[in-house]
């Protein structure tokens, strides 16, 4: 079933088989197996695998992995995601260091860096946040960072913190319209994600959201999310991408989104002026440059150049 949080209709749903654009590789070959290694002896946790990620196979193999601090255990219980609810274990202060270790050993131009959310922490886990972009700068010194942070449950002080380290992209997700947000997101605010973004271009840095399709939204609440996301936060890059559950115990996928309706979004949101767009079935946020680079058709050219002249810059800006 599907909540649409408007009166107490309830909508059954029999998906079927997931339509024949949304293929992934499997995971396996030396070099995902090499990935799995460094992020093993390392004692890291990674959205790929906490998250079900269906690009996991086809990064790994590229040697990226999107790195998760502050541990795997999340503090809410968001609808559509997989990685585990309940109390954190104690923070473990050394995670800083080791992401930094595990990252100067890859090679790799870009990173991107999650986290599960912390509210049980007095500062949202902006501390670790702070330190583990540090490190990583200082290991790496070539490496562009892009983080992927919470909301910090409004702390704006908190979120500094973390806009003080200067990571070269600052992201933080939307997820979704405006209507579904209690039953995907019920312990976040649509209007505080907003702040959050409009306080990281405020601040000067690259700022980066993403949104789901196929949860129970209309192509209208799409488009309406991406006008809310330009006119009161004026954010740089957007990904979008379609909802896959899980597992049944989160929200049912609603609609399987054509690659056609994709397209159209990314002409929309270029036309409202995100600097970047990406926009397709399988896309997810951690998607950079250094991926889109390698695709051929011109929309990926396209992205990959923007991006790449956005990483330029902040690395120009940083120095």
């Amino acid at each position: 079933m599907v909540l649409n949080n408007q009166g107490a209709a309830v909508q059954h749903l029999s998906m079927g088989k997931k339509p024949k654009w949304i293929r992934a590789k499997a995971p396996g070959g030396a070099a995902y197996l090499k990935t799995k290694s460094l992020i093993d002896a390392n004692g890291l946790h990674t959205v790929c695998q906490e998250g079900s990620c269906p690009n996991i196979g086809e990064c790994w193999s590229r040697g990226t992995a999107t790195i998760m601090i502050l541990g795997d255990t999340c503090t809410r219980s968001c609808g559509f995601c997989n990685v585990k609810t309940g109390r954190p274990a104690e923070t473990d202060l050394d995670e800083p260091r080791r992401v930094a270790k595990a990252l100067s050993a890859t090679g790799l131009r870009h990173v991107v860096i999650t986290s599960v959310d912390r509210d049980d922490l007095e500062d949202g886990g902006a501390a670790i946040w702070a330190k583990t972009i540090h490190l990583v700068h200082g290991s790496c010194p070539d490496m562009s960072v892009e983080t992927l942070v919470g909301d910090f449950k409004g702390d704006l002080d908190d979120l500094q913190l973390v806009i003080d380290a200067r990571p070269e992209i600052l992201s933080h997700n939307m997820e979704t319209v405006l209507r579904m947000h209690p039953a995907v997101r019920p312990q976040a605010r649509y209007d505080r994600s907003l702040k959050v973004l409009a306080r990281i271009h405020e601040q000067g840095l690259v700022s980066k959201t993403s949104l789901m399709a196929g949860i129970g939204e209309r192509d209208e609440e799409i488009l309406q999310v991406m006008q809310d996301i330009r006119d009161q936060a004026n954010t740089d890059i957007l990904t979008i991408g379609q909802y896959l559950q899980p597992t049944r115990n989160h929200l049912p996928v609603d609609r399987w989104v054509t690659p056609e309706q994709f397209d159209e979004w990314r002409q929309a949101g270029l036309e409202m002026g995100f600097k970047v767009v990406e926009s397709g079935p399988l896309v997810r946020s951690s998607y950079h440059a250094e991926e889109q680079a390698q695709r051929l058709s011109p929309a990926g050219r396209e992205t990959a150049e923007a991006m790449d002249a956005i990483l330029k810059s902040t690395r120009i800006g940083n120095e």
